[in-house]
């Protein structure tokens, strides 16, 4: 059961909508969500169902038309680019399907950027020690044009982990990998979770890597349709 102090993230009437030809489209509506430090969850729900959105407005990449989003206590809701920004860097691990590995860096310098970029200590010792529990230590000054998609999804796990993020969003991790390769990702990504104490949300067709969260929401038509009914009650409670 949720108690307020657990709560990482927790998500209040949330809305978002886009004008498209003079209309209104509304992408998601009434969205209710408490996630728990230290909580793996899965959102799941058909193409076009807005998870992708979802995931997005929960990491603080985009704004929401409507309701309250609240990240280790902050409304991110109603700060800047900047600010959120700010934010991400402190707290938040990205996981990507397309990788997004910056093309001109070898795996190391990949891994090592967020760290950099926040100014971490020991950024390269931390950096070769996450590559080599993603087996990829003989692979430190490889390009991404020279590591398979197996590989340049290891180095995306590595750099996700480097800063130690509270919460780590992933975005279909095994979207773009064979089943094989999509497995090991898999094993991966949730033994590095599991040493760091990572709350873990993440968007996901694949029923298997769905089924090792602890919970699972699914979305559809912009709706939360099912989740967690003692959750939703604590939500309601704790925004009383």
């Amino acid at each position: 059961m949720n108690s307020e102090s657990d709560i990482i993230l927790k998500v209040s009437d949330l809305t978002k909508s886009v004008t498209l030809e003079n209309h209104i489209l509304d992408l998601l509506s009434d969205i209710n969500l408490a996630v728990s430090a230290g909580e793996t969850l899965a959102i799941v729900g058909a193409s076009g169902s807005g998870k992708t959105t979802l995931l997005s407005l929960l990491a603080g990449l985009d704004l929401p038309s409507g309701g309250r989003i609240e990240l280790k206590g902050q409304a991110i809701h109603t700060m800047d680019e900047e600010q959120r920004s700010a934010i991400r860097a402190k707290h938040v691990g990205f996981i990507f399907q397309q990788f997004l590995l910056v093309s001109s860096l070898t795996a190391l310098e990949n891994v090592m950027l967020p760290a950099e970029l926040a100014q971490l200590p020991n950024a390269e010792q931390r950096a070769k020690a996450l590559l080599e529990q993603v087996d990829l230590a003989d692979r430190l000054n490889h390009f991404p044009s020279q590591m398979s998609g197996g590989e340049q999804q290891r180095v995306a796990i590595a750099r996700a982990f480097i800063t130690q993020p509270d919460i780590l969003f992933a975005d279909e991790p095994t979207g773009n990998l064979d089943s094989k390769t999509g497995l090991h990702i898999t094993e991966l990504l949730f033994d590095l979770n599991k040493q760091n104490g990572t709350t873990l949300i993440l968007v996901t067709h694949d029923e298997k890597l769905a089924d090792r969260c602890g919970r699972k929401v699914i979305v559809d038509g912009g709706r939360l349709v099912d989740d967690s009914a003692e959750t939703l009650s604590k939500l309601r409670t704790v925004n009383e």
